[in-house]
């Protein structure tokens, strides 16, 4: 037994089991008198650099939601009020017309003025602050949170932990058009991804629908390239079911790289053999799980979790296809099977409600920017933009070979 402290010795508070505390984040440097302090990467709580970077963004997320609310709300007061003064001056027939009228007029349209300047100075002080922190942030982002125009991804090696979140792509609003909140979304995933190929994000955007369905598939190869380099050699496998082979050129580049676990499933029979495949997989891992028996899985049973990137549905599925779909769905991301739609929803209309908790299970990203996104705080409609490689660059192609080079050294 531990023996006790003596009388007025000091008291060790510290977990038996959680090891050394946190380390405190990086300092930042003392601002000058009435400057805000400069911002730092990584000043923010957290065990790792990874997860202070993670929640230091979360941080920037929340910071623009509430100075944008306060804004708008701001915005909307200074509305109201202008118009109660407005009706007020009208009320009285004397004021409508004359001197006295005008006066109130303009009186109540300077007052609505100098409120919303106060409220933009306000806001734009904020992001003045945020784009300063997103200029030291965005660099010192690990692979798993950086855009593919980083440097970090030139000196890109095969990590050996999961990391605790991925980046899926930007989310800006509408009064701060030049800052960009990284849109981190934390792994495993616990949805399903679709990658609406129907309508263009943006009722502005020209963008013919062939060309629509091209620029789904390569977002949806450009996700999928990302979790295989974030996953450790062997712990992540994509497989595709591509039913008419439209997107062999999208697809290029996992099959070049060899990174694919098996070739992209064609046709009806394709698709019905790997949707079988997966759904067996879903049903062992869960009744193994079930039953307290996770190391009673068959022999050579692969624990790697797995990406089902389905593209032009619903071409080539009957009903039994459509069902398996709809379970990996609901049941595969418990169990490490996860779901990438690249689909237009009006292609399967002729389904009718059916397919509706399909939709409604899976997160929708689009190919171009579009205002879809909520958050759950004020409900601000935020405008997500797809993550892309940079025009000529081959880091996306280097990534991949690497990443099968290391799958290849480790034998997975």
């Amino acid at each position: 037994p531990a023996v006790p402290p003596a009388s007025g010795g000091a008291i060790d508070y510290t977990h038996p089991r959680r090891g050394t505390p946190a380390p405190p984040p990086p300092a930042a440097p003392a601002a000058p008198p009435g400057q805000p302090a400069q911002p730092v990467a990584g000043d923010a709580t957290g065990w790792s650099m990874d997860e202070r970077l993670y929640n230091q963004v979360w941080g920037m997320f929340e910071d623009l939601a509430r100075t944008t609310a306060a804004y708008r709300s701001a915005v909307d007061f200074a509305e109201a009020r202008l118009e109660q003064e407005l009706d007020k001056v009208l009320s009285d027939p004397r004021n409508r017309v004359g001197g006295p009228g005008d006066a109130a007029r303009e009186a109540a349209e300077t007052k609505h003025t100098d409120l919303v300047d106060q409220a933009r100075a306000a806001l734009d002080r904020d992001l003045t602050q945020l784009l300063a922190e997103s200029d030291v942030v965005e660099p010192a982002l690990p692979p798993a949170f950086a855009r593919w125009d980083n440097p970090v991804w030139h000196g890109y090696r095969v990590p050996m932990e999961i990391p605790m979140a991925v980046r899926l792509g930007d989310l800006r609003l509408p009064e701060s058009e030049n800052l960009r909140i990284p849109m981190l979304v934390r792994l495993p995933l616990e949805r399903g991804l679709w990658i609406d190929s129907g309508r263009p994000g943006s009722p502005d955007a020209l963008v013919e629908p062939d060309e629509l369905r091209r620029l789904a598939m390569e977002t949806a190869v450009t996700h999928a390239a990302r979790l295989l380099a974030v996953y450790p050699p062997g712990e992540f496998a994509v497989q595709v079911i591509d039913p008419a082979g439209a997107g062999a050129a999208a697809l290029a580049p996992l099959v070049r790289s060899g990174v694919l676990a098996a070739p992209p499933a064609a046709g009806a029979a394709g698709t019905a053999e790997m949707l079988a495949a997966l759904t067996r997989r879903v049903d062992l891992v869960q009744m193994a799980l079930r039953g307290g028996a996770s190391d009673a899985l068959p022999p050579g049973f692969d624990t790697a979790a797995q990406l089902l990137i389905v593209h032009d549905f619903p071409h080539g599925f009957d009903d039994r296809a459509v069902n398996q779909l709809r379970y990996l769905a609901d049941e595969g991301p418990a169990v490490g099977v996860h779901l990438m739609m690249v689909a237009d929803r009006e292609d399967a209309t002729a389904y009718g409600p059916l397919l509706d908790p399909l939709w409604r299970r899976l997160l929708r990203l689009t190919p171009t920017p579009d205002d879809h996104l909520a958050d759950p705080w004020v409900g601000h409609a935020w405008t997500y933009e797809p993550p892309g490689v940079p025009e000529g660059s081959q880091v996306l192609s280097q990534v991949l070979t690497r990443v099968a080079e290391a799958r290849r050294a480790w034998n997975r």
